[in-house]
């Protein structure tokens, strides 16, 4: 049985000292027997602390029998912020509650978080594990990641005002916090014991907060897990990506070939991607140009209901049924159509005359002829060309060194498909291949190119969605 006294010990043994700061997170149930129930605990963290130090303890949601029992000792004082609300006892109580309502986020900057860690004070998680860590809902807040989200409220300020806010940087679901014990630990900023049957950490706050940091820099899914099946954490995987993606100057695609055979499975592919468009190029195994138009409406619908982004119609040939596919891309406000370099000037008129912008990709031509041919179907020969990498090697050329720069493409580019074979044609993933992607990527970003870059288009890709986009990234990385 579980008395002050051994509460006492223990936290003298780890560390903590009259005037200390705490932060407390616990389970009364975890350490089993006490005698005196949830009080002798908080008793036991007051004695430590004297009257020069503060125990502060989160009160929202289902957080336990000891902090409630905190908001009811006589001196308590409650955080004026119905999110991330926190009770405290003690000398700087009223300091570190003060205003709570007022930052952007409810746990970072000027909030009873952060100020803890600007006085040297400690976290102590009594019986729970890094999960019920709220102090690490300050750092993401504080990193400003991509996948956090707001919260409104009303509330009444202290001064008697009501008030409605909206906090940013606010955390939703699943956290993997539990995968940080071991950096932090290693970091030495956390110390162990044991109360009755309870596991006890004491770490320190403004340690912990300059370590997470570093690690959130690093990487901006540090507390997120890696299990696919976890829809919380794909979901907040898919916002980082798209962040990223979102202050590159080039705008990112995928082609529905690589999404998926069927469109909910390339609404499903993208969303987890973090992709927010599609170039359809092929639906349930053939090419766009061979469904009916009702069917090619129904896929166009359904995507944009999903919020993704329909960036153009690619064909590996111009069709007889060009003006039937025509009226149906105007209808759907399509207006943009991919289509060989080997068209003839007649079919691209048609395509014009529709409305649609029609833009020209290279086959099995090298550089000089694909340049030629450009300039037979563009006006002035400057514009609308795709730049197939793939394309280029299988044609025997080095696809930067020799046929962008031979072809003066920098002029004409508005698509570079994203993707690699050998020389023999045989696909591979992204710069393991023959075609240059890597310098491609690099030298569209140095002139802030603006237009598509699509992943898998023009080719078959030797992997998932998945594996291109993290492919594609870790280039972009590599730069």
């Amino acid at each position: 049985m579980v008395d002050k006294k051994m509460v006492v010990a223990v936290l003298r043994e780890l560390g903590l000292k009259t005037g200390d700061t705490v932060l407390l997170h616990s389970s009364l149930v975890s350490i089993g027997g006490v005698a005196g129930g949830p009080g002798t605990v908080i008793d036991g963290f007051l004695e430590v602390l004297g009257e020069s130090g503060t125990l502060l303890a989160p009160t929202f949601g289902a957080l336990g029998v000891i902090p409630e029992l905190l908001r009811q000792r006589p001196g308590a004082v409650i955080s004026p912020c119905p999110v991330g609300t926190v009770v405290a006892l003690g000398a700087a109580a009223e300091e570190l509650c003060r205003n709570h309502w007022v930052p952007e986020s409810p746990h970072a900057e000027d909030t009873p978080y952060f100020r803890l860690a600007d006085r040297g004070g400690y976290i102590c998680l009594l019986g729970v594990d890094q999960d019920r860590n709220t102090f690490l809902h300050g750092v993401e807040a504080a990193l400003k990641l991509p996948y956090l989200g707001e919260v409104s409220a009303e509330f009444t300020t202290p001064d008697g005002v009501q008030h409605t806010k909206t906090w940013r940087h606010y955390p939703g679901p699943h956290r993997n916090f539990i995968g940080l014990d071991h950096a932090i630990e290693s970091a030495g900023i956390m110390r162990r014991a044991r109360l009755g049957n309870a596991e006890v950490r004491l770490i320190d706050a403004a340690g912990l907060r300059s370590e997470a940091l570093r690690l959130g820099a690093a990487d901006p899914a540090f507390v997120l897990c890696d299990n696919p099946a976890c829809a919380d954490c794909v979901r907040q995987r898919a916002a980082i990506y798209a962040a990223a993606m979102s202050r590159e100057s080039f705008q990112l695609a995928a082609s529905a070939r690589l999404a998926g055979r069927y469109v909910p499975e390339m609404v499903e592919n993208l969303q987890a991607a973090g992709i927010s468009r599609i170039e359809l190029d092929y639906l349930a195994g053939k090419n766009i140009a061979m469904h009916p138009p009702q069917q090619l409406r129904r896929a166009v619908d359904e995507l944009r209901e999903a919020g993704i982004e329909i960036t153009g119609v690619r064909l590996p040939a111009v069709p007889a049924e060009l003006p039937e596919l025509l009226d149906t891309l105007k209808k759907l406000a399509v207006n943009r159509l991919i289509i060989p370099l080997t068209a003839t000037a007649e079919p691209v008129t048609a395509i014009r005359a529709a409305g649609v912008e029609p833009v020209f990709c290279n086959t099995a031509q090298g550089g000089l002829a694909a340049a030629a041919a450009l300039r037979t179907l563009t006006p002035e020969g400057n514009g609308n060309f795709c730049f197939n990498p793939a394309a280029f090697a299988a044609a025997g050329e080095m696809p930067f060194l020799r046929s962008y720069k031979v072809g003066r493409f920098i002029r004409s580019m508005v698509q570079l498909d994203i993707n690699d074979a050998r020389w023999d044609g045989t696909s591979t993933r992204l710069a393991a291949g023959n075609a240059e992607i890597k310098e491609l990527i690099s030298i569209s970003r140095c002139r802030n190119f603006s237009g598509y870059f699509v992943l898998g288009g023009g080719a078959v890709y030797p992997g998932s969605l998945a594996e291109v986009a993290a492919d594609f990234a870790r280039l972009l990385r590599e730069m």
